[in-house]
């Protein structure tokens, strides 16, 4: 299969690091893939640059409610600081996480999100990298943290910031080709 045969659940809410949810996207996009956005807001939800600067107003394609992990070949996690907490402290959005690790389906996840790889419990035994101010929630949960640019363990992608952007986009579309 293909990437472009591939359907990408992007799990997001406001507060979203706006180039985490953007750069894989126009990478998916351009390289065939459907993209999805999923979020427990419903209608619009507002993107961050940072934790202070607001900047563009995505559209929600799907409502978590309505959302379900069967339907997705990969999940991919955008950071941001306020996106992250808040997703993490929703059951639903953690059960759909839970979802893809269960059916063993690529997930990748930069930045902050991890957070909520902890909270479903599947950080346990995994080697991983996020956003340096997550690394000890990461290892009270049972991961192995390391600092590094992008880490793959199995169907776990997952990557510090920004910065690291260009390795992630590139981990992703190789697991999902």
């Amino acid at each position: 299969m293909a990437v472009s045969d591939k359907t990408i659940a992007f799990l997001l809410t406001r507060g979203v690091e706006q180039v985490e949810l953007t750069s894989p996207r126009a990478a998916l996009d351009e390289a065939g893939a459907k993209t999805v956005l999923i979020s427990p807001s419903e209608g619009t939800l507002q993107a961050m640059e940072g934790d202070w600067d607001h900047a563009e107003v995505f559209d929600v394609d799907v409502p978590l409610a309505e959302a379900n992990a069967a339907d997705y070949d990969a999940l991919v996690l955008p950071g941001g600081t306020i996106n992250a907490d808040t997703l993490r402290t929703d059951d639903d959005a953690v059960a759909f996480v839970k979802a893809f690790f269960d059916a063993d389906k690529p997930v990748a996840a930069i930045c902050h999100a991890p957070w909520i790889l902890a909270e479903a419990g599947v950080a346990k035994g995994r080697k991983l990298t996020s956003f340096e101010s997550t690394k000890v929630d990461l290892e009270n949960a049972g991961a192995d943290w390391t600092d590094a640019e992008v880490v793959v363990d199995g169907n776990l992608i997952t990557s510090r910031n920004p910065g690291d952007l260009d390795a992630f986009n590139q981990a992703i579309s190789k697991k999902l080709s």
